[in-house]
């Protein structure tokens, strides 16, 4: 069978066309049919996976596996989640897949490994609910990558409405809110920023942020690794 692409969004849905986006620009193609075929499933009304996490929402799963239902039978072959937080319910979603499904820190670590990025510690740049349940950092310590993670103040002042502006729409704003959490990471030592929200990158590229050079996106990552997959048919 031809592999294809599926992808769980709408988590948020510009997150979700982004990596899109990032698929189609890094696939080396000279006409339609040379690029990966993706089904996306970017239904948005999927409950706040924060505030689900603070307990102070509905379950998203319910809504997620029912995304993950659709892609199977759509015919994917691998399906990537175009949010990181959504990576807490990723054991419940693989056991309900048939497709294997990326792991968005896991990529992002094979990403770091390749050395293409300088050394040093990293900063995360992530919702409190992929921060507390240690999503990066229980992959990258042991690896021997330091992380480095912003306090409350910074989380509530900046993370958090930079995150919802871009949510929004209002993607200047949020940029420049998401810029300043990842200046004050860089102040506190670090030498590289995971963009561990997949607004975030929206944001940053947005506002043409001076630390884009210093970044690591996992949705680039995520892209890249299902591009991969997708090259993996005709080796």
């Amino acid at each position: 069978m031809s592999r294809r692409i599926g992808i769980l969004g709408g988590m948020g849905p510009l997150a979700t066309v982004d990596l899109m986006a990032k698929i189609i620009a890094n696939t080396p193609a000279t006409r339609d049919q040379d690029h990966v075929p993706v089904v996306a499933w970017n239904v948005p009304q999927v409950p706040d996976r924060q505030r689900a996490l603070a307990g102070d929402g509905p379950s998203p799963l319910p809504a997620m596996l029912e995304g993950i239902e659709h892609l199977n039978r759509a015919g994917a072959t691998c399906i990537a989640i175009a949010c990181n937080t959504a990576h807490h319910w990723y054991d419940a979603l693989q056991t309900q897949s048939a497709a294997p499904i990326l792991h968005i820190a896991q990529v992002t670590l094979e990403a770091l490994r390749s050395g293409m990025q300088g050394n040093g510690p990293v900063g995360l740049i992530a919702t409190h609910g992929t921060l507390q349940a240690r999503l990066y950092q229980d992959l990258l310590e042991p690896a021997g990558i330091a992380c480095i993670t912003p306090d409350e103040a910074q989380m509530a002042s900046l993370f958090v409405p930079g995150c919802y502006a871009v949510k929004r729409g209002e993607l200047d704003a949020g940029g420049r809110l998401l810029e300043s959490i990842g200046e004050a990471l860089v102040a506190a030592g670090a030498a590289r920023l995971v963009l561990a929200c997949t607004e975030v990158p929206v944001g940053l590229e947005r506002i043409h942020s001076a630390l884009l050079p210093v970044c690591i996106d996992p949705t680039l990552a995520l892209a890249q690794a299902c591009i991969a997959h997708w090259h993996e048919q005709a080796a």
